[in-house]
């Protein structure tokens, strides 16, 4: 859950990339945001239920 203020994204929101970092593995290709979201070096993230997206090119 988020505590930031502004509260991040959730995960359904169209920008959800905009989310906090809360584990950065960006030696492994990817971070976790505080949405539960799963941001990948490559273009894509996964959501907290397992599907997956590209990033808008908005939020890159």
């Amino acid at each position: 859950m988020c505590t930031h203020f502004p509260r991040c994204p959730e995960a359904t929101s169209p920008d959800c990339c905009h989310a906090h970092i809360t584990a950065d593995h960006s030696e492994q290709g990817w971070l976790r945001l505080c949405n539960g979201v799963i941001l990948f070096d490559d273009g894509q993230y996964l959501t907290p239920d397992g599907h997956p997206a590209l990033v808008p090119l908005a939020a890159a």
